[in-house]
């Protein structure tokens, strides 16, 4: 396997993993394109870039340059089909064609790899390291799952640098490219049962990710999940956890001003009255792991506090885009009922008198029947709910499984099933206090007109 090609073209280049690396290679200085069936705030921004794309998926939508077998590596998400017919065709005419995930891991072998996996917390975990390092001084090179609003972007790019921070993706087990010298694992909540046969599979090969950390790294984890791994005594391991006794804790935790405050404790560091403007207790907690790895990277630790005061976080993960007396409105990638919880929490423990409006957009049928009834006891915690139909990203449907089936199983009088373009009608007729748009999907196309509804109204 070899990335010395001087084209590389993708397909499913929107992705947000594939997009970083599209992003990688161009500004590498090779020339990129690629395929997407969707056109996205994210597949524009590449083409400002300077990569081509198209949304035909036909081999005849392939720019000549790119039919090069000789010079032209295909680099391949695992949600793309395996008829798709440019997989296809490049598969058929030799041309050397990688999955992401490979690619990802030839990259992170030139480098010391600082890897974040995990359930949920992953995309925040490893854009806090990343930012913590960047304020510390260390060049450093992120792929990360998520725009960051410090950074505007899901690559961080820096020819000098010698370290770099990723997301180690589970998905169809991709994290398994990787040999990290850091490794964090966030959580490890059951997750695509449509890749793993059970909880127990994922958990092995979480154990088999773990196994991976080079010798002398370190793997930060929580105490619950040492219990339910299996680790080899010959990993160094430090744990952390708000709830459990563990090597790195935050204490005296408080809020003040609208912001958690606490201070950061472990065995070699102490920092007093340390601001996370991030809400939810769960971000204290990704917080304390990222300032471990950033202390463990050599970074000051006054410039571990003021770091951590000054990450703005991701988009998309408690996005405030509306905020008046009348209305709050706030935008969420939440697609696991464990991650709905947290987020219903947290807008509960910040506005405790006024009324919640979710709008769920379910993602993947298979998720959403393995996990049916976890959304429905997590969803009938907000006080109104619009579901939108199922996004199905790469699967086809299931029979029965649906918004209404999930409706059902929520039980709760005056849900409300829609589509898109009737989304701001239906939201005309109801008094709105804070609102929520919340899934994985397309879901984010709604922002904007609900924006312009909302900001011309009030």
């Amino acid at each position: 396997m070899s990335l010395n090609k001087a084209n590389i073209y993708f397909i499913g280049i929107g992705g947000i993993g594939m997009s970083a690396l599209a992003r990688y290679f161009n500004q590498s200085g090779n020339k990129v394109a690629g395929y997407d069936r969707s056109t996205t705030i994210l597949t524009k921004q590449l083409q400002k870039e300077g990569i081509s794309i198209t949304d035909f998926y036909e081999a005849d939508a392939i720019p000549h340059p790119y039919r090069d077998s000789e010079n032209t590596l295909v680099i391949y998400t695992p949600a793309v089909a395996a008829d798709n017919p440019m997989l296809a065709y490049f598969k058929e005419e030799g041309f050397e064609c990688l999955k992401r995930a490979e690619v990802l891991g030839l990259i992170s072998r030139e480098m010391k790899t600082i890897a974040v996996a995990g359930t949920h917390g992953k995309t925040t975990v490893s854009s806090m390291i990343a930012y913590l390092l960047k304020v510390g001084g260390i060049k450093v090179n992120g792929f990360l799952g998520g725009i960051s609003r410090d950074f505007g972007t899901n690559l961080l790019l820096d020819p000098e640098a010698r370290v770099m921070v990723t997301e180690a993706d589970e998905y169809d087990r991709s994290f398994l490219q990787l040999f990290p010298n850091q490794l964090v694992i966030t959580s490890i909540d059951p997750d695509h049962l449509d890749i793993y046969e059970d909880a127990a599979d994922l958990n092995k090969t979480y154990s088999q990710l773990a196994a991976q950390v080079d010798s002398g790294g370190t793997l930060f984890t929580k105490p619950a999940i040492i219990a339910a791994l299996d680790i080899s005594e010959d990993i160094q391991t430090r744990t952390y956890s708000l709830d459990q006794k563990s090597m790195i804790q935050a204490r005296n935790i408080r809020v003040e001003q609208g912001n958690f405050i606490f201070d950061y404790e472990s065995e070699d560091l102490v920092l007093e009255n340390v601001t996370c403007g991030l809400p939810g207790l769960h971000n204290i907690e990704n917080a304390i792991v990222a300032m471990a790895v950033a202390f463990n990277q050599g970074v000051d630790a006054a410039k571990i506090k003021e770091g951590i005061g000054q990450f703005q976080g991701i988009k998309r993960r408690f996005d405030v885009h509306l905020k008046t007396a009348e209305l709050v409105y706030i935008d969420d990638y939440a697609h696991h009922p464990e991650e709905v919880r947290m987020l219903l929490k947290s807008v509960r423990e910040m506005y405790p008198e006024k009324k919640i409006t979710t709008i769920f957009q379910p993602h993947l049928f298979s998720r959403t029947q393995d996990f049916g009834e976890d959304f429905a006891r997590e969803l009938s915690l907000s006080d109104d709910l619009i579901l939108l139909e199922i996004y199905p990203a790469r699967e086809e449907p299931i029979e029965g499984i649906n918004s209404l089936w999930l409706s059902k199983l929520i039980g709760k009088e005056g849900v409300n099933i829609c589509e898109k373009h009737q989304l701001i009608n239906i939201l005309k007729t109801k008094k709105l206090e804070v609102l929520l748009t919340v899934g994985a999907g397309d879901i984010d196309t709604m922002i904007e007109p609900i924006i312009n509804q909302y900001q011309v109204d009030i």
